[in-house]
């Protein structure tokens, strides 16, 4: 069905950027870079997906059932994304609030064009029908001029930044959360607050390059369906299947970074330590293990890593990791589904949580908090949770990105609104510089 080409190369640095660039002649693309952040569950550098052959695009009403279908007929490889309102499919739940960037809530294609990077070598993967174009692609992606500008649509003014929630009725709403915890409806949920701009023409190559730049996190995502884009420093992973491994790798527990080592190390020690992160941290933890038994064949549910800093370039950040078995015959979307949306942007118990979100924030969270990956042709898959995120409507001329932190009964409603601002800075430097 595909027609595999493998080349040498020399500079993958620059080539990332030069594949970027050449991809957005295509209506469909999603870039996948880990910055060569190298772990036991990292299948490839980078990958590119572009150019829809097949598509599956749906509101969540039957989503997961028709993702199920579409995944099982193509037996290819697919891409797409999967929005936080899909939980309208899941649950008997509503998302009523303001949406100003308009993403369906399911979308996926087979790309006729697939590229992977791993260390020295280019793969291509071009389905029969344009495989002979894979020469004359290799040869404009070496003609790419990275320091060139790929489009002058973007601002001459700084972008000003509003707040969909001020601070004040921020510190309101998580002391009505503390309220429901307190009366024990939930015992932590992950409360949101959206930033955004509007009269915005965004240079979205650029916005993302810069964007990667200071946080080279291990889930950067670029992904550009119709007149929307997804500019991502994700550094969490949401799901993974391997064969008949499951992997999930949920972050809670959230420090800055300081230039002065000595004050960095003590960062990390203090996140380690600190009882409310970990609290945070192992309730996820407990959700997520319910959530894959769902589908894990017995007793095979286990924490191979639990409440492990790991520092990225914008901040420290507490990371388990929970992985299950499950049978060959279990459907892939079945997994995602039983487990979706992720914990850790949710909380627990994850419905009661779920509602109780939907009522106080004042935002649809749409693709944020939602999750970008791909279905290999065998029925594994690999997704990240869309976090440090920004999102863009170029038609609205709109720009968005959310944050959010976990609140639990040990919350203080300042120091949360603190963590916002810390996971918030990445972005708003970006769009405002």
């Amino acid at each position: 069905m595909r027609t595999t080409k493998t080349y040498h190369i020399s500079n993958s640095e620059k080539l990332k950027q030069q594949l970027l660039i050449w991809s957005q002649k295509f209506e469909d693309i999603v870039w996948l870079d880990s910055n060569n952040h190298h772990s036991q569950y990292q299948n490839y550098d980078a990958v590119l997906a572009v150019d829809a052959f097949t598509s599956i695009k749906t509101d969540y009403y039957e989503a997961f059932e028709k993702l199920h279908q579409y995944q099982n007929s193509v037996k290819d490889w697919i891409f797409g994304y999967l929005t936080y309102d899909l939980k309208n499919d899941i649950e008997d739940l509503t998302s009523q609030n303001f949406d100003g960037i308009g993403f369906a809530d399911l979308y996926f294609f087979q790309p006729k064009k697939l590229i992977f990077l791993k260390q020295d070598r280019l793969e291509f993967q071009y389905l029969k029908m344009v495989d002979e174009e894979i020469e004359k692609d290799l040869e404009a992606l070496k003609d790419v001029d990275i320091n060139a500008e790929y489009t002058t649509d973007q601002n001459t003014e700084p972008i000003k930044i509003k707040l969909r929630i001020h601070k004040d009725e921020y510190f309101e709403k998580v002391e009505t959360m503390l309220r429901h915890i307190h009366r024990g409806d939930i015992y932590e949920a992950n409360f949101c607050q959206e930033f955004y701009a509007e009269d915005v023409q965004l240079n979205p190559v650029e916005t993302f390059q810069k964007l990667n730049t200071i946080s080279k996190p291990p889930f950067a995502t670029f992904l550009k369906f119709e007149d929307k884009y997804l500019l991502s420093a994700s550094p969490e992973r949401y799901l993974k299947k391997s064969g008949t491994k499951i992997i999930s790798q949920p972050i809670k527990g959230t420090a800055k970074r300081s230039e002065v080592k000595k004050e960095d190390e003590k960062l990390i020690l203090d996140l380690q330590n600190d009882e409310k992160e970990r609290s945070e941290n192992i309730m996820i933890v407990d959700l997520v293990r319910n959530d894959l038994s769902h589908t894990a064949t017995k007793g095979s549910v286990k924490v191979e890593e639990l409440c492990k800093v790991y520092s990225f370039l914008q901040v420290h950040q507490m990371i388990s990791t929970i992985v299950s078995q499950v049978d060959m015959a279990t459907s892939p979307v079945e997994i995602i589904k039983t487990s979706f949306p992720m914990g850790s942007m949710t909380g627990a118990p994850k419905i009661s949580a779920m509602q109780i979100i939907e009522k106080l924030e004042e935002t649809k969270r749409g693709l944020y908090s939602g999750a970008v990956g791909y279905f290999t042709p065998n029925g594994d898959f690999d997704f990240n949770v869309v976090i440090r995120s920004i999102l863009y409507n170029s038609c609205k001329s709109y720009v968005s990105y959310s944050v959010g932190s976990a609140i639990i009964a040990k919350s203080i409603p300042l120091n949360e609104y603190e963590e916002c601002l810390i996971k918030a800075k990445a972005m708003r430097d970006v769009l405002e510089n």
